[in-house]
């Protein structure tokens, strides 16, 4: 009778049977397939030649050099720079542009930023709203 039960007893089996997941999968094709056609794709409207903002206005430009001198210009090719006064300085900037123009400010390498920053704060005092600074994007770092 040893001999009998040891026939009839099975074996595991260690393997997993896949045949759900298959039909899962299926399903979920199946639902895929019919709802993609029905989702409408997004649209981006891109900006066109013909709606695109204004050209900007021309900067002024104040130059301050490494001894500490002002001069102004707008920031055209033709036009060169003249030297201005520190105290004189919002004046002649609003004589040459409007309160929406913008003004940069180039500064020697060696000008201490305390400089530049007075400046800066001189013209926000007398109202310029659109005020940057102007790099050298060409330069090689120092050493």
């Amino acid at each position: 009778m040893n001999t009998l039960n040891t026939r009839r007893r099975r074996r595991l089996n260690n393997d997993i049977n896949v045949v759900p997941y298959i039909d899962v999968m299926l399903v979920l094709l199946v639902i895929f397939m019919v709802t993609a056609p029905m989702i409408t794709p997004g649209q981006i409207e891109l900006p066109t030649v013909g709606t695109a903002s204004e050209v900007p206005l021309t900067p002024v430009e104040v130059q301050i050099d490494a001894q500490g001198h002002l001069a102004l210009r707008l920031r055209e090719g033709s036009t060169s720079f003249r030297p201005v006064d520190k105290a004189n300085l919002p004046a002649e900037i609003q004589a040459l542009a409007t309160p929406d123009t913008p003004v940069v400010i180039s500064a020697d390498g060696q000008v201490p930023y305390e400089t530049v920053m007075q400046i800066m704060d001189q013209l926000r005092d007398a109202g310029v709203a659109r005020l940057g600074l102007l790099v050298n994007q060409t330069a090689q770092p120092r050493p």
